[in-house]
């Protein structure tokens, strides 16, 4: 057997720096150092008793243990149907606009790999979730980063126009943001939309944390006029319900999109989560009751981590949204972020992210870190007392 040849890299260019993500690395530090996790999106309980019994039922009645439908199963995509007449007063056909996917994940990573040609220019709000990063350079398509700057965290729109050139093939919106937790409004999604329309451009737009929008109102971006026929709408269940490792997540988009998105979807996990997804169904049908306990619960967990850091002596951003919130360590005396979290749980005991590592300009955030609140609140309650050996 021949040696593989040392001067040409295995890693293929378009990947070359991404390496392992962020939250493998610290999620592993973690374990080592029994640290409190407030890096990872992930809640420390698992969802609704219901939810998790109907999987088993699922399971036990031989449902979805096979290859399940390519589309997903019915039940799922009439249930994501119902979900999206009932909250946003949209319509799409079960049959025709809607893919279910393994996860968000996949969703975006499969659209990108149908609508983008090499050389196409993705426009993305940085900081960006890492994925993002990897599915357009997956597809050989150039990434071109807006910036959402501190403390706001708003898309200068007159940005995002300058950004727009003739090789712009899609826009990449993320709302609720993660990481920033900014909820953008409808005076901006309008004018993104609007400069969708004027250059034909399309738009992926990922909504995992749709439901997890506090102070404002969470509007998908397909509302606006001339957005039906150019969006494709990634959102998934994990979030939502609280079971992460089920990855069920889907697409919703016109008949022809979701085509696109499915040609390349099925080469990649085929089909997946098939019991899961019986469940998915059915939680997606849980009454408002639970759509609003799981705001209250959130929004109490965020005031009490945001108001925890404060203490500490962080400079706090808080969130409109999602499971983070993101704080600046200047104030504490540090400057370098990646840094801070690589000490931190030897330091202190805790997990955190830093946010440089979601930008092409990470200078810009380079004291900035990430905590999740997804947390129980005994949990935070103990991370927070571990961090203030910072002060």
């Amino acid at each position: 057997m021949g040696l593989v040849n040392q001067e040409r890299p295995l890693l293929n260019r378009r990947l070359e720096g991404l390496g392992t993500t962020i939250f493998a690395e610290m999620s592993a530090r973690a374990v080592a150092t029994g640290s409190i996790n407030l890096g990872q999106g992930f809640p420390d309980r698992d969802g609704p008793a219901e939810v998790a019994q109907a999987a088993a039922d699922a399971i036990l009645a031989g449902r979805g243990n096979q290859y399940p439908p390519g589309p997903g199963v019915p039940e799922l995509r009439q249930a994501i149907a119902a979900h999206d007449q009932r909250f946003y007063g949209q319509s799409f056909d079960p049959d025709t606009e809607i893919l279910v996917t393994a996860g968000a994940t996949e969703a975006i990573a499969a659209a990108m790999l149908a609508l983008v040609e090499p050389g196409d220019e993705v426009i993305a709000f940085e900081p960006y979730y890492d994925s993002y990063a990897a599915n357009i350079a997956m597809a050989g398509g150039v990434r071109v980063p807006v910036t959402l700057r501190a403390p706001g965290f708003r898309p200068d729109i007159n940005e995002l126009k300058k950004a727009i050139t003739t090789k712009t093939r899609l826009i990449l919106l993320n709302s609720p943001h993660n990481p920033t937790g900014t909820v953008f409004d409808r005076d901006e999604l309008a004018a993104i939309a609007k400069l969708a329309v004027e250059h034909d451009l399309l738009v992926v737009t990922d909504e995992v944390y749709e439901h997890l929008a506090f102070d404002v109102e969470h509007v998908p971006i397909v509302q606006f006029p001339g957005m039906r026929e150019r969006t494709v709408s990634a959102s998934s269940a994990g979030k939502t319900f609280a079971f992460t490792g089920w990855k069920v997540g889907w697409v919703k988009a016109t008949p022809e999109l979701v085509t696109a998105v499915k040609t390349a979807k099925q080469f990649l996990t085929f089909v997946s989560s098939g019991p899961f997804q019986y469940a998915v169904a059915q939680a997606l049908a849980l009454p408002d009751a639970y759509y609003a306990k799981l705001k209250d619960d959130l929004i109490a967990q965020r005031d009490l981590l945001c108001a925890g850091l404060d203490e500490i002596g962080f400079t706090v951003y808080p969130p409109q949204g999602t499971y983070f919130v993101t704080a600046d360590i200047r104030s504490l005396g540090y400057s370098d972020g990646v840094e801070f979290c690589r000490q931190l749980p030897d330091r202190a005991g805790v997990v955190a992210i830093p946010t440089a590592i979601f930008y092409d300009h990470p200078e810009r955030a380079r004291s900035h870190v990430r905590f999740a609140f997804c947390k129980q609140p005994d949990v935070l309650t103990a991370a927070l007392k571990r961090l203030g050996q910072l002060a």
